[in-house]
């Protein structure tokens, strides 16, 4: 009995004197730790951009992938003719027959050519709307001969000779030998008679123009010996082109 009073007054000073266990403190040299941020707030007055771009399509170069209606015309002039559009061949236009061509909208080139002659006409595509380009009025002016020509150019009398000009046209893109062959009546008075006889002469001429070249060579007609001579008009009877 007496030892269990005695137990009981040393736990009960112990708790008296505070023996009860303790934290133990930190280190005299420990530095309080503040704690550090990496990303910097946005504050109330802190403006925002947003930037957004927006492509302009009025300078877009793509097409628009719609077709227009176009027809070239050479109206009454006589021939066939080849016709590009912006140098690539499209076909070709003939007398009263127009060329009907579906192209891209927008601006373009077109040309008519006749032998190494070429017109050329600037024309605008819209969808929707027809053009019409008639070269006629160009290729009279320009090409007036589409095919290898000759033709007298004028003639008159030198003495007892009937001098002819002869016009050697080519139209073509090569070196043409043309050659003509050219006769006329006519009549005059002999001399030891004094009787009016009718008679022909006839000649020929040679040229080899280059392409687009008009050349014109003479031909001399050597008529029979008398006077006061009558002719007709000279006419060419053969012609020949290589």
């Amino acid at each position: 009995m007496r030892a269990e009073v005695l137990l009981f007054l040393v736990v009960a000073g112990c708790l008296a004197a505070g023996c009860s266990g303790q934290m133990k403190p930190a280190a005299g040299n420990s530095s309080a730790v503040t704690p550090t941020y990496t990303f910097t707030q946005f504050s109330n007055g802190t403006t925002v951009t947003t930037v957004t771009t927006v492509a302009n399509s009025s300078n877009s170069t793509f097409p628009s992938g719609l077709k227009g209606l176009l027809k070239v015309s050479t109206g009454s002039f006589i021939g066939e003719f080849p016709v590009s559009v912006d140098n690539a061949s499209s076909g070709v236009v003939t007398t009263q027959r127009p060329l009907s061509l579906m192209i891209d909208e927008g601006n373009h080139t077109v040309e008519v050519c006749c032998g190494v002659v070429c017109e050329q006409e600037n024309v605008t595509i819209k969808f929707g709307a027809q053009r019409i380009i008639d070269f006629s009025e160009q290729l009279k002016k320009d090409c007036e001969f589409s095919e290898p020509t000759v033709r007298i150019a004028g003639y008159f009398m030198n003495g007892d000779q009937l001098t002819v000009n002869v016009e050697f046209i080519n139209p073509t893109t090569k070196t043409l030998t043309m050659s003509a062959e050219i006769s006329c009546g006519y009549s005059y008075i002999e001399s030891r008679s004094n009787n009016r006889v009718g008679n022909f002469a006839q000649g020929f001429v040679f040229s080899s123009p280059n392409p687009g070249d008009r050349i014109i060579k003479t031909l001399n007609l050597d008529l029979a010996s008398g006077n006061s001579y009558n002719y007709a008009i000279p006419t060419i009877t053969h012609i020949t082109s290589q």
